[in-house]
């Protein structure tokens, strides 16, 4: 029989990622900027570089400013490789 595999027990675990709701443009998309913190491999000087992901969001309850934690997932549109797992922290 085949096993039965959960989400923690994959071979290649999915990525998350945690960063802000930049654009609620669209409908049940968010645009999230992830900002990663690494180190240039001439200068050793600490960089940040920022990726833009664009999220699944079917509810459309996401606001500009919104800290949120997203998942990998299957391609769901031409561009939309994301999910929300949770909202971290609303904007004020």
């Amino acid at each position: 029989m085949a096993e039965e595999t959960t989400a923690t027990e994959r071979a290649n675990p999915r990525k998350i990622r945690e960063g802000t709701v930049v654009s609620t443009s669209m409908d049940k998309t968010a645009v999230v900027a992830v900002t990663d913190r690494v180190r240039h491999p001439r200068y050793n000087k600490t960089v940040q570089r920022t990726n833009k992901l664009y999220v699944h969001d079917e509810t459309n309850d996401l606001n500009v400013g919104d800290k949120v934690r997203v998942q990998e997932t299957r391609p769901l549109s031409k561009t939309k490789r994301w999910r929300v797992l949770d909202v971290l922290e609303r904007a004020r």
